[in-house]
């Protein structure tokens, strides 16, 4: 969501801060804002509502110079887009501060600030915030010890960035429930939401834990943990490169991101595979002993990471005979479910920052021991707290619209299910033979990456208001992902159904105006497809289907349109047909002319509730 950035240096950090938030803007954003303490020791301020160019474009006739400053992509959550509701927000012309999180307890310290004689001038949040740091200040404390009272004060999760007029070389920077890591330079250190915004200025990051708060000026940085005890934290050396975050020939993200599919999942098997079996120590060095134990399976996980989830379930009962529920981190997390102590707790984010999967993962932990999370980023949250880890290695994703990180997802999952499987009477030949399946994806994805029929089909979508995707079995959760990639990048109604369930519902919504789009992969089921897509044809709907090119579909009549996908083995299968849905969704989205990387209201990680 929101996204920060600050720096202290011997050299103007205003071009620093630039770069950093237009490299945090996949994370999405309504208003950005930029503040930095100048040659005179004063507050200097610009902020502007929509793309972070406009805040650039009005640098050009306010330009800004300092040597520590404060950045902020803001996406609402108190008091809509506007001005005065971006970051940073000041008080008394003293204290500058930048929030990503929410204060849930913040109309009860607003009451008491008005008390003590402040006046607001937003909606939001966050200038709770400022104000309590500079009510602490006002009665004799120095920067660091006013965030620290004030931040005992705060109800909810928050990362901050705060600086203040009468320590002008000073950054406090904590974190309770919102990442943020801590950039080391030559004479300079950076604070930013992750890393991609901070690439252009060194690859050395320290990862802040839950609860630490940092002091920090260009010559040095001293970290608190949440009892208030000095401690080191470990440097990391990101082997991320500034242009590994770049579209490169591609005109989006997304596009480039689908196309490095064949090579990340690739990357998924490398050294976790020996003789075609699945290495136990893939997903950590106490993993054998754990899947020994393991009996039940409990997934968790929210949009993309959930679907993924749910094809896992269908592997993991169907393959290794473990029964698995999977669940919506956002509602989980209020339940009181119940957990036996045999249960693997599989939580799935392509962040590990997701707040409600991190916090479904944290009321788990007094009951069950066994925990395993899939992820792509390794110093993230999720990561740090389980038990066992299996990094899906996607890179940077930049789209908000996930693709690379769902497919390596899935890969992830079956080299989980079959670590599993062999506890439980899967033959090593089953396993090789998946294996083997796995490991032909990559060259049967460049296929249908080279096929250009897809696009042809969004010509025809894009002034389509409403739409059905089916699957069956295993194929149902890539139909939902297929709906969610289409309204999420291009703005048109799209659910999606098991396709038997058409009878019970669905059926009265078909008409000549309700286009459908269905998966058939050769796995045993496609008779019964067949017969509801007639259905469906017999009301007039028009159906576009993506069908394996074993299949004949010459009966179906010119309502509908096929698409062939190369043939594989239906235990693989949705990993591959999830591929043209999401080049299907692109290419509408183009057409319809949205704002492909960063679809309106939606960010890439969520990381308050």
């Amino acid at each position: 969501m929101c996204g920060i950035v600050g720096a202290v240096a011997e050299r103007n950090v205003t071009p620093i801060l630039l770069e950093g938030l237009r490299r945090l803007e996949y994370r999405g954003y309504d208003s950005a804002g930029i503040a930095v303490i100048n040659d005179e020791s004063c507050l200097d301020r610009v902020r502007r509502v929509g793309k972070v160019e406009n805040l650039s474009d009005s640098l050009k006739d306010h330009p800004l110079k300092g040597f520590l400053g404060i950045a902020h992509t803001r996406w609402a959550t108190h008091g809509e887009p506007s001005e005065p509701n971006a970051h940073p927000h000041i008080c008394n012309n003293s204290v500058a501060v930048v929030h990503n999180g929410i204060i849930e307890n913040h109309g009860a310290l607003r009451e008491l600030q008005k008390a003590n004689g402040y006046s607001f001038t937003s909606e939001t949040d966050t200038e709770v915030v400022v104000h309590q740091v500079e009510l602490y200040k006002k009665a004799g404390d120095d920067l660091l010890q006013a965030v620290k009272k004030a931040a005992n004060d705060f109800e909810g999760a928050y990362a901050l960035g705060v600086v203040s007029i009468d320590e002008p070389g000073r950054l406090i920077t904590t974190r309770s429930g919102s990442p943020l890591v801590i950039g080391v330079g030559f004479g300079e250190y950076f604070i930013a939401s992750d890393v991609a915004a901070l690439l252009p200025v060194t690859q050395r990051f320290i990862f802040l834990e839950e609860g630490d708060i940092a002091d920090i000026t260009k010559d040095s940085l001293v970290i608190y943990d949440k009892n208030d005890q000095p401690v080191e934290r470990e440097i990391s050396t990101s082997e991320l490169t500034a242009d590994a975050v770049s579209r490169g020939e591609f005109r989006h993200y997304m596009m480039k991101e689908i196309h490095e599919q064949p090579v990340v999942l690739g990357e998924v098997l490398e050294g976790r595979i020996y003789d075609d079996k699945v290495l136990d120590t893939a997903f950590g060095a106490d993993a054998a002993a754990i899947f020994d134990e393991v009996k039940r399976v409990q997934i968790i996980a929210c949009g993309t990471s959930f679907h993924a989830g749910m094809v896992a379930r269908y592997w993991l009962e169907s393959l290794a005979g473990i029964p698995c529920n999977v669940e919506v981190a956002s509602e989980f997390r209020y339940r009181d479910p119940v957990i036996t102590d045999d249960t693997l707790i599989v939580t799935i984010s392509q962040s590990g920052e997701t707040a409600d999967t991190l916090a479904a993962l944290r009321n788990l932990q007094d009951k069950s021991e066994h925990s395993l999370a899939i992820c792509n980023v390794p110093e993230s949250s999720l990561v740090r707290e389980s038990k066992l880890v299996l990094m899906t290695r996607a890179g940077p994703e930049i789209g908000v619209a996930s693709t690379k990180a769902f497919t390596t997802q899935l890969v992830g999952l079956m080299l989980m299910t079959l670590a599993l499987g062999k506890r439980h009477g899967l033959s090593d030949e089953k396993e090789k033979q998946l294996i083997k399946d796995l490991k032909s994806l990559p060259s049967i994805i460049e296929k249908v990456l080279d096929d250009n029929h897809i696009e042809d089909w969004a010509d025809e979508f894009k002034d389509t208001l409403n739409s059905i995707f089916l699957g069956r079995g295993v194929q149902y959760p890539i139909a939902m992902e297929g709906a969610l990639k289409l309204k999420e990048i291009s703005y048109i109604h799209a659910e999606a159904y098991a396709a038997g369930e058409l009878k019970h519902g669905p059926l009265a919504l078909v008409d000549p105006e309700m286009p459908i789009i269905a998966v058939a992969p050769k796995d045993g089921m496609e008779d019964k497809l067949k017969s509801n897509l007639m259905e469906v044809i017999a009301r007039s709907g028009e159906v576009y289907l993506f069908a394996d090119e074993r299949l004949d579909m010459s009966d179906m009549g010119d309502m509908c349109h096929v698409m062939t996908v190369p043939a594989v083995e239906p235990e693989v299968a949705p990993i591959l047909y999830a591929i043209p849905m999401q080049l299907f969704s692109y290419y509408v989205a183009v057409r319809k002319g949205t704002d492909v990387d960063q679809p309106r209201n939606l960010a890439k990680s969520v990381t308050v509730e």
